[in-house]
Formats: structure tokens, C-alpha cells, sequence
């Protein structure tokens, strides 16, 4: 082989991905972060005071879609305020977006980023009011606990006022309960949902991931022990 003809091979060699690894995708990764979102939850919300009863009960289902854009969505039953939410990931701008459908079929789009302390933090500024919310994610309990509450700026302000707080409990589940137990082996999730192939049992944390396991099992299952042998 002359010298051209090596270095051309080498270069498309160089230039080919590894057989059999798997693609990165940043927006999977990060929202493999929210996994403890996943699942059933039942919620009462009002104002963050111990001393003030929660005036309203509602239920938030959150689950994987991996069909078209890769996001979380969310279901709301009984909520005060919001019908849906997605939430994607901007890969770009290395943010967490999340859009809301309220009660009155208006998106509400949130931008922000999580911070260590597993808290995410999203905000949208109001072009007519001038307005800026802040809506503030986390999980605690191990995963058994879901919390949201929504903050408001008044124009020309620096300081956020609280609205609201939703806190949630999931459904199923006791703060006993000792966390996760089975892993969903296509988001690394809690596994809830028991699904099969090759004669063995697996699990999932939705009805989003059982539709992608079912198109494809071979390749999620190849996947998933993959991760395993490298301790991911």
C-alpha cells in the first residue's frame, strides 16, 4: 500500500464511528438527570405556609417521549393553573426548557439550568407586563417527594415573591419504601413497569420507554448491559 493510500485509509478510519458504540446525545443525558420526575404523583398546592391550609389537590403523571423531539411530558389532572408541560433540554445553550399549557391553552415557556444541589431553576420574563417567573423543580425523599413552586418579579424589581407551592407524594409509594429498587433499562429510572424479552423480565419507568423497549429490545437491552459492565 503506497503512502497515499494509507494515510486516506487511515483518516476515513479515524473519521468512522466505533462499531457497535453508542451515539452520544446530550439532551437524553441531561434529562436522564429529571429521571426521579418519572411516574404518577399527587400533589396538593397553595401558599409555602405550614400555618395555611393547601387549597387545592391535583395529579402530575410525568413520563419519557422519544418519538420526534426527546422530552419529558407532563399530564395535570385537577391543577389550578396548567393542562401539560414538555420538558427538552437546548443543548446549545447547555439549558433546561420546559413549556407549560395553562388552563387557557397559552404555552408558558421556562428557560434555566439545575444546580448541584438538584434543584432546577427556570425562568420567563412577561413581554406585556414585564413581569419575570421563576419556577423552581426538585425531588427529595430518595425520589418520593416532587416539589414545584412558581415565583413572581414585578418590573423593575430584584426580588421574587413566592406565588405558590405544589408538593407532591408519589403515588404507589412510601417514604419507607427505600428508594429505588429496580432500574428502568432505558433511561436508568425507577423501573415500575415489568416488560419481557428472551424469556427474561425486565423493567421500565413509563409507558414512553416500554414503546421504545418493545420497537427495539435487542438494542436497548445491548445498550443497558453495556452500561453496566462500565459501572454507568
Amino acid at each position: 500500500m503506497n503512502r497515499v493510500v494509507w494515510t486516506s485509509a487511515l483518516a476515513l478510519a479515524i473519521a468512522l464511528p466505533v462499531a457497535g458504540a453508542e451515539e452520544e446525545n446530550p439532551v437524553k443525558e441531561a434529562l436522564q438527570k429529571l429521571n426521579d420526575y418519572i411516574g404518577s404523583w399527587k400533589g396538593a398546592g397553595g401558599p409555602d405556609k405550614t400555618s395555611e391550609p393547601a387549597n387545592w389537590t391535583e395529579n402530575v403523571s410525568w413520563g419519557w417521549r422519544f418519538k420526534g423531539d426527546m422530552a419529558l411530558i407532563a399530564e395535570f389532572k385537577d391543577s389550578k393553573y396548567f393542562k401539560k408541560a414538555e420538558m427538552t433540554y437546548v443543548a446549545d445553550k447547555k439549558k433546561y426548557q420546559l413549556t407549560f399549557i395553562d388552563k387557557k391553552d397559552a404555552k408558558q415557556v421556562f428557560q434555566g439550568e439545575l444546580n448541584k444541589k438538584g434543584y432546577l431553576n427556570m425562568e420567563r420574563l412577561d413581554a406585556k407586563s414585564g413581569e419575570t417567573f421563576r419556577i423552581q423543580m426538585n425531588t427529595a425523599a430518595e425520589g418520593l417527594r416532587f416539589n414545584y413552586t412558581m415565583y413572581r418579579k414585578n418590573k423593575g424589581s430584584t426580588v421574587f415573591n413566592e406565588m405558590y407551592k405544589v408538593a407532591c407524594g408519589k403515588e404507589g409509594e412510601s417514604l419507607a419504601g427505600g428508594g429505588k429498587q429496580r432500574e428502568c433499562v432505558v433511561t436508568g429510572g425507577l423501573g415500575t413497569i415489568a416488560v419481557s424479552f428472551g424469556g427474561k423480565t425486565y423493567y421500565v419507568c413509563c409507558s414512553g420507554c416500554r414503546d421504545a423497549f418493545n420497537e427495539n429490545p435487542e438494542k436497548i437491552i445491548k445498550e443497558y448491559e453495556a452500561k453496566k459492565k462500565k459501572g454507568e
